[in-house]
């Protein structure tokens, strides 16, 4: 199925509102599908947009699928894509989440407030129950390292940056690492996390 929308993974209803993303993680799922003709594909789902829906688009298909999957628990906005660069679309559709009783999630890169010119941390905390943030790495060599954000090492502070912004006015924030990275270096992240916080999630790998 082609612009797939809407996703189910256990209880979640996933939401994909783009593929954009301002980063080029080295451990994205993105890069395991390396035939073009398939483009990319994740638990099943062909995740490749050729457009990116509107609000209601998005609503409209998941009103369906809630109607058929009562035991959905939660929606999560985790695509192909990092979901702040479409955060008027996102909020609409967590409003519609809300509507129906449901938790609101959200996996970002933290790099909203650049993406969008304005900060959106006010957005996102008045829509979203769960925030969970990348880190990725402890520093800003290491992260630009794996991640190539379009911003450099720079990347690695408009991320914490606007993690303990969403902490700071009441958000439920996450800051997450993949557990790829050691030890020693996920203690640094649980002392990242505790100083702005934030709890720290240690992710598995996805083997793709």
């Amino acid at each position: 199925m082609k612009d797939q929308y809407v996703y189910l993974m256990g209880r979640g209803l996933y939401v994909n509102l783009t593929n954009r993303c301002s980063n080029r993680c080295d451990f994205c799922v993105r890069n395991y599908d390396v035939d073009p003709a398939k483009k990319h594909g994740f638990a099943g789902y062909d995740l490749w947009l050729d457009h990116e829906p509107s609000a209601q688009e998005v609503i409209d298909r998941a009103r369906a699928v809630l109607d058929a999957h009562p035991e959905v628990e939660e929606v999560v906005f985790c695509g192909y894509g990092e979901p702040t660069y479409r955060v008027e679309q996102l909020c609409a559709v967590a409003d519609f989440a809300h509507e129906r009783g449901l938790k609101t999630r959200l996996n970002t890169n933290g790099q909203g407030n650049a993406i969008n010119g304005r900060d959106i941390t006010d957005d996102i905390v008045s829509h979203i129950d769960s925030i969970g943030v990348s880190l990725n790495a402890t520093d800003a060599k290491k992260y630009d390292a794996v991640c190539h954000s379009e911003w450099g090492e720079r990347g690695f502070d408009l991320m914490l940056a606007f993690a303990e912004e969403c902490v700071k006015k009441g958000g439920n924030v996450s800051l997450s690492v993949v557990d790829i990275i050691g030890e020693e270096e996920t203690a640094k992240a649980r002392t990242i996390a505790e100083k702005i916080g934030a709890k720290l999630r240690v992710r598995k790998m996805i083997d793709g």
